[in-house]
């Protein structure tokens, strides 16, 4: 079992410094910027120049070339009418690549001695350049945060999900009792609502497909969902769940809920009687709910450290209790479940997370149910990310480091570590384009990270698909 919320109550002192904090207010700080002055005012010089600007150089000059000069000129007077004009173009094109363009006789200044085995070192750097051509720049990850923002009275709980980016680039975060929303775009933050002590406080957030509409869970049970442009209270879902309502899931107009009761509930939001599906697996809170990019499977975590799959195809709206049977029930978790992520090149691969005494990443083949792979980071996976552009996945983390990683995959190989939390780093959530994750962390600061790359680098061009009959056949030629 993980650590859920380390302060329940705070007393008045702490309420009253927090009112004094602006939410989401941009969080100063100073860039250290390094001098521009080198150490040493005079440049080193490793070579230095001979002979005299007015007395040519001996040694430094090639008689047989300056000979050719002088005298090359009188010969082309006497032989220009005898000369074709393709012996005129041969002999200037070999006169070219033996006097390398020399047109001068003296010679003041000695050349550096040139390499022995010039010929090689040109293979070698025309091999350089081609493998250069041929490989794919390395992407930039930085170390820092792009922003971070002010986050008071974020509730610190391993269990909740408190933060989630919509498709019209809104962020919605939940700051105790109330929700903000914080336009990316212009930088402007506005509060959806504060709900009633009796009522909160919030303890999950999420955005619906058409980025209008936005779920928010209680702790009291109540499911309310509001329009974001008009700032109006929809309807209110009751008695879905016995207790607080942790993690909520989109799948068109159905709201998956879950809750400590150990449900998870398929909500169509078009109707009155808005339950339609019950899936009963968990015994303890659910923590973690992930829909497919079909929509077919659902993934289901939770603090019994069981990870569920559902297949909506196998769900009755008509079921008795128990009846709605799940596809896949994984139980190599020692610990709650809470980081879920379906990859998007392949709609079969599920990503889990677990939490402190398990600290592993699971790789699950959702069609046979066999793991893939397993991956012991260390601490404590609190949220996962793959990233839409590349075969990367990135991970948030607790105690020790509170860092965020990314891996390639399927190696599994660490691509960068960035650190700036200074407690672990709860809730995850990807902007539209794909390119910036946002952290919230129990520091009780929201950061920004470019980790993902620039949406503006073009992708290779995919190749068009064969019109030829029989071009899914493999060839023999």
């Amino acid at each position: 079992m993980d650590a859920g919320s380390f302060n329940s109550f705070s007393s008045s002192t702490e309420k009253t410094h927090a009112m004094s904090r602006q939410p989401l207010a941009r969080v100063g700080s100073t860039v250290y910027i390094p001098s521009l002055r080198n150490s040493s005012s005079n440049p080193p010089s490793s070579y230095r120049p001979s002979g005299d600007r007015f007395i040519p150089d001996r040694s430094a000059m090639d008689f047989d070339v300056a000979r050719y000069l002088l005298t090359q000129p009188r010969k082309e007077k006497e032989n220009a009418g005898i000369v074709s004009p393709a012996k005129e173009a041969y002999r200037k094109l070999l006169a070219e690549t033996l006097l390398n363009n020399r047109t001068r006789i003296f010679a003041f200044n000695r050349k550096p001695p040139s390499s022995a085995d010039s010929m090689l070192t040109a293979i070698a750097d025309s091999a350089t350049s081609n493998q250069t051509k041929n490989t794919k720049a390395k992407r930039y990850i930085p170390q820092t945060a792009e922003r971070t923002l002010d986050a008071p009275d974020i509730v610190d709980d391993f269990y909740l999900n408190l933060l989630d980016w919509g498709c019209k680039n809104v962020l919605s975060i939940a700051l105790g009792g109330t929700v903000y929303l914080w336009n990316a775009s212009e930088g402007s933050t506005s509060e959806l609502v504060t709900v009633d002590d009796d009522l909160g406080p919030v303890t999950s957030v999420g955005w619906a497909p058409d980025g209008n509409h936005v779920a928010i869970g209680l702790n009291n049970s109540d499911v309310q969902l509001w329009d974001s442009s008009s700032g109006r209270l929809l309807r209110t879902m009751k008695e879905i769940h016995r207790s607080r309502v942790g993690t909520l899931a989109w799948n068109n107009n159905i709201l998956t809920t879950g809750g400590m009761d150990g449900k998870v509930v398929n909500n169509d939001v078009r109707i009155r009687n808005h339950q339609v599906h019950t899936y009963r697996g968990h015994n303890q809170e659910v923590c973690g709910l992930k829909w497919s990019g079909s929509g077919k499977q659902l993934a289901s975590g939770g603090n019994d450290n069981l990870l569920h799959i559902w297949d909506l195809s196998m769900a009755s709206t008509t079921a008795a209790a128990n009846q709605n049977q799940w596809l896949h029930r994984f139980d190599s978790h020692n610990a709650a479940v809470k980081a879920l992520a379906w990859c998007p090149f392949q709609s079969n691969l599920l990503a889990s997370g677990g939490g402190g005494s398990d600290r592993c990443i699971k790789f699950w083949n959702t069609l046979t149910g066999a793991c893939l792979n397993s991956v012991d980071t260390g601490s404590q996976v609190c949220s996962l990310l793959w990233n839409k552009n590349e075969r990367e996945l990135l991970s948030s983390h607790g105690f020790t480091q509170n860092q965020l990683t990314l891996w390639k995959y399927p190696s599994m190989v660490k691509v960068a570590e960035l650190c700036g939390h200074t407690s672990r780093v709860l809730y995850m959530a990807q902007s539209p384009d794909g390119c910036t994750v946002a952290t919230a962390a129990g520091d009780e600061t929201l950061r920004f990270w470019n980790v993902f790359g620039n949406p503006g680098v073009d992708k290779p061009a995919t190749k068009k698909a064969c019109s030829e009959p029989f071009s899914n056949y493999s060839r023999i030629r």
